[in-house]
């Protein structure tokens, strides 16, 4: 289904392909959209893992998984900013891709649990993750087009099957901690994808290093 305007932005998958196809266009600008759409993605992510700390029993902090054990975690990712400027710009691209497509089933469990989340803005909630799955998709389209002008290192893209089930639990207390935990592993993950793409934009924009 294509998404129509919201907010009166044009979807992004439209927006990435009139720009791609447009000729003398430089792919700083492709970059640049990507860009704003994984900042959005982080900080849509960050605004609904403080809602649900809201609400979080002391007794599911306690229990929550490490950050080890996100299905993601055996993807070896540059640990800060001064790693990735070490890391080639085709490998970055397909870190990101790898990282966002391993969150396609994830994002839908996660959508198809929040109607039964025991949590007082349950309604808000359902939308940021509808949001979250919005931009995720248009996201990766984006950078689908962007890996294609690029090494064929950035077609490469890491399987990190989710194996979690398709749902978050039965009883209260494990749906939270579920929900909780899948959302902390996605904003981990968001970040560092927000954080690869920034550094190819400055890259493509022939920025110095220091400033991206």
């Amino acid at each position: 289904m294509t998404h129509g305007t919201r907010n009166g932005r044009k979807p992004f998958i439209t927006v990435m392909y009139m720009v791609a196809v447009c000729s003398g266009v430089p792919i700083s600008d492709l970059l640049e959209r990507a860009a704003q759409h994984s900042d959005k993605l982080y900080s849509l992510s960050t605004t609904l893992t403080h809602d649900l700390d809201s609400h979080f029993p002391p007794m599911g902090r306690m229990m929550m998984p490490r950050p080890s054990a996100c299905h993601t975690s055996s993807l070896q990712t540059p640990g800060d900013k001064e790693q990735a400027l070490q890391v080639s710009e085709s490998e970055l691209l397909s870190l990101a891709r790898s990282l966002l497509q391993a969150w396609a089933d994830p994002l839908v469990v996660l959508s198809s649990s929040a109607n039964t989340l025991p949590h007082p803005a349950q309604s808000k909630i359902i939308n940021k993750i509808h949001e979250l799955q919005e931009h995720s998709k248009n996201l990766g389209d984006g950078l689908n087009i962007i890996s294609g002008k690029m090494d064929p290192t950035a077609q490469t893209v890491s399987s990190l099957p989710y194996r979690g089930g398709n749902d978050v639990g039965q009883d209260k207390l494990s749906k939270l901690i579920k929900f909780q935990f899948l959302l902390s592993c996605f904003r981990r993950d968001s970040h560092k994808i927000d954080s690869f793409l920034k550094v190819l934009r400055c890259r493509a924009a022939k920025m110095q290093p220091h400033l991206c």
